[in-house]
């Protein structure tokens, strides 16, 4: 029957003939299968490059506003596979998740999948329940900041360096100088500022779920997921599909949200060219963007 499957209907984006399918059914008087909408959220979070954008709230707003207004919506699932990076960006799409959460009374599931640490972790904590697999890397509670410096780079090269600013902390850890004490001071105050945000957003989210003392989760360490069940980091090992037919029935319904892009630009397929000028930052960030993987071993 047409209306018991979806590919019937390829061309049709998932969260489109959803809706239509709810509609048609109401119609015909059948009952509708419960919805929950997922939204995946991979990568590296905060803009790595303009050719390699990663999670931020500007590029998710629609999406998340689309998933929560799906029709007979009975949950949200967060599809979780992050090591971290922006704090900013971090905090803004978790306040946004929990907000429409309650401005819809929509319960909220987060599955990791590798990875979800250090930021990735704080979007798992917008999810009022966690779910992970036995060999997800989980936690990494804490801030950090990393760099080069180049000294003795450009003198022994030969070249000059010019830098004009006004106030005396315009060019603070500039790494081509020196490294300064109290700027380093500086960064520290401004990292533990991030921190106590951390663990604040931890302990109101997980709250007396948590199986472990500040001492020991709030290090920057990072766990397996079975370990973290035990920490009280998540609440129980399991995938998406499995828990949500657990909960909501064999019928329940799996509409992916995402991006949208434009009619022609789909047609089309039409890919900007980048500014040759930009494949150095474009290399940069990925380098970048493999650290931030290579951290947890993946």
């Amino acid at each position: 029957m047409w209306l018991a499957t979806a590919e019937a209907a390829p061309k049709f984006p998932a969260m489109v003939f959803a809706n239509l399918q709810d509609r048609l059914r109401a119609a015909l008087g059948v009952t509708p299968a419960p919805v929950v909408a997922v939204i995946r959220l991979a990568g590296v979070i905060g803009t790595v490059s303009p050719f390699r954008p990663g999670l931020t709230l500007s590029a998710l707003a629609q999406p998340l506003e689309r998933a929560f207004g799906l029709r007979n919506l009975k949950a949200v699932a967060l599809a979780l596979n992050s090591p971290g990076g922006s704090a900013a960006q971090s905090s803004l799409i978790h306040r946004r998740v929990r907000a429409l959460a309650a401005e819809k009374n929509v319960p909220v599931l987060a599955f990791a999948e590798d990875v979800a640490a250090s930021g990735g972790y704080w979007l798992a904590c917008a999810a009022d329940e966690i779910y992970v697999d036995d060999t997800s890397i989980i936690g990494s509670i804490g801030v950090i900041t990393a760099g080069f410096g180049f000294p003795d780079l450009l003198r022994r090269i030969g070249v000059e360096r010019r830098v004009y600013a006004i106030g005396p902390r315009k060019g603070m850890l500039d790494p081509f100088r020196p490294e300064q004490p109290d700027e380093v001071e500086r960064l520290k105050a401004l990292q533990s500022d991030l921190f106590g945000s951390f663990k604040e957003l931890v302990m109101s989210r997980r709250g007396g779920r948590l199986k472990a003392s500040p001492e020991e989760l709030f290090t920057g360490e990072f766990w397996s997921g079975k370990r973290a069940v035990e920490l009280g980091l998540a609440d129980g090992i399991g995938d998406l599909r499995s828990v949500m037919r657990a909960r909501f029935g064999d019928k329940v319904r799996l509409v992916p949200v995402g991006g949208a892009r434009g009619w022609l630009r789909r047609r089309l397929r039409v890919a900007e060219a980048p500014d040759p000028a930009e494949w150095t930052t474009g290399f940069i960030a990925a380098v970048e963007e493999r650290l931030w993987w290579d951290r947890y071993g993946l």
